[in-house]
């Protein structure tokens, strides 16, 4: 594959019609490859979705869609939560990975939950995903909570990370 840059890469913030169902695909294809989680985890990533769709609220939630020649290939979700927001979904391709898309979409994370006023954001993840982590905590997430799991289709460490900004 040719080198793929960011400014390859479309972001668009508005839901269409398969989005949903397609983060979960990718969810469930990509974590059943790289980790080994099963179908629970992907019963977990459809809860979630369809949690997110009922609740959604353009003044307080973001969506960001990654894609490469008209193909989806990552996304990331800000979702209310009361008075704070939840990072959620935060995935990309393989091939994608690297170029400074996370990077990119962390800065428009920060910066959405600063213009909407939101002094608290968390996220949860696994044990697993270093890389993510590293990410996560160059932006200032914090480790707040790990608990034993076994809801994605093995022995797990979920990790709750928290990010406090001043407004």
């Amino acid at each position: 594959m040719a080198t793929i840059l960011l400014s390859d890469i479309q972001i668009r913030n508005t839901l269409l019609p398969g989005d949903l169902g397609y983060i979960a695909y990718l969810h469930g294809d990509l974590y059943s490859k790289e980790c080994g989680y099963g179908l629970l985890f992907e019963t977990y990533v459809l809860d979630g979705l369809k949690d997110f769709a009922r609740e959604y609220d353009d003044s307080r939630d973001k969506i960001w869609i990654c894609e490469h020649k008209g193909k989806i290939i990552g996304c990331l979700v800000a979702q209310h939560r009361g008075d704070q927001v939840q990072l959620r979904y935060f995935i990309f391709l393989p091939e994608y990975r690297g170029i400074g898309l996370g990077k990119y979409l962390m800065q428009e994370f920060v910066q959405f939950m600063q213009e909407k006023g939101f002094s608290h954001a968390y996220l949860w993840t696994t044990n697993e995903q270093h890389a993510a982590i590293a990410l996560y905590s160059r932006f200032g997430f914090l480790l707040n909570e790990e608990k034993p799991s076994n809801s994605f289709g093995k022995p797990i460490v979920e990790r709750r990370y928290d990010l406090t900004k001043s407004l």
